[in-house]
């Protein structure tokens, strides 16, 4: 038969089981990171002691960390003189929209494997291609983790220095006015993130073994002479 047939008795064995933990791994690993949203702000004082105005600006950020576009809100005018716009530098969207498509396409496949797995079980057993496929594959997100999740540890990296308020304070002091830290933006979401797409690199690296053992290229070993036993005497 080659139809739908059910079966959960995949989920008992290490491919079936790993394969659930990376599809849900995976959705944790997007949502972490493409659902970020932080803010960061700066206190703004009179360079006159003369004149007393001081003021707060803020700035909102977030997924996919486009920094160079995000502006200080919130002074319009300042010692007495119009506010000129101040915004955040550096664009790190690049590693974050890489990290989170990886992931999700990892979520995509995952499920589909899962519905295989499962539903047609019968077939990837007699078949010699589809397992030697999802091998390939499994091997190939492995490697996409891991370049992946560097990647987008280096560009998280930079959005905590960009985005910390004693960083940015000089670079936003003028003749009439002077920038002090505010609040610092929460970051611990992003930091699990990155943790994630570590965790998914293990998972795939090591599915892969269980993946290759599906496959004709794992060949059970040839049986020695002595195992077989002496051969038969002649009379």
């Amino acid at each position: 038969m080659s139809g739908f047939q059910m079966n959960f008795m995949a989920l008992k064995e290490p491919l079936g089981f790993i394969k659930v933990l990376e599809w849900f791994f995976s959705i944790f690993s997007f949502a972490t990171c493409g659902g970020y949203k932080g803010q960061t702000s700066l206190f703004v004082t009179c360079a006159q002691t003369n004149i007393t105005d001081n003021k707060t600006m803020t700035a909102d950020f977030g997924y996919p960390f486009h920094l160079n576009t995000v502006i200080f809100k919130g002074i319009e005018t300042i010692c007495n003189e119009k506010w000129q716009p101040f915004h955040l530098t550096g664009d790190y969207s690049s590693p974050a929209q890489f990290y989170v498509a990886i992931a999700v396409l990892a979520f995509l496949y995952s499920m589909g494997a899962l519905v295989l797995y499962l539903g047609y079980r019968h077939l990837y057993q007699e078949s010699k291609k589809v397992p030697l496929i999802d091998f390939i594959i499994t091997i190939i997100f492995a490697f996409m983790w891991l370049v992946s999740s560097s990647a987008w540890a280096k560009g998280l990296t930079d959005v905590k220095s960009v985005t910390y308020s004693p960083n940015i304070a000089p670079q936003c002091n003028r003749t009439i006015y002077v920038c002090h830290p505010g609040t610092e933006p929460h970051v611990g979401t992003l930091n699990i993130s990155v943790a994630f797409g570590f965790l998914n690199l293990i998972l795939w690296a090591g599915n892969a073994w269980f993946v290759y053992k599906e496959t004709n290229l794992h060949a059970p070993p040839p049986t020695s002479n002595l195992e077989q036993g002496p051969p038969p005497s002649s009379k």
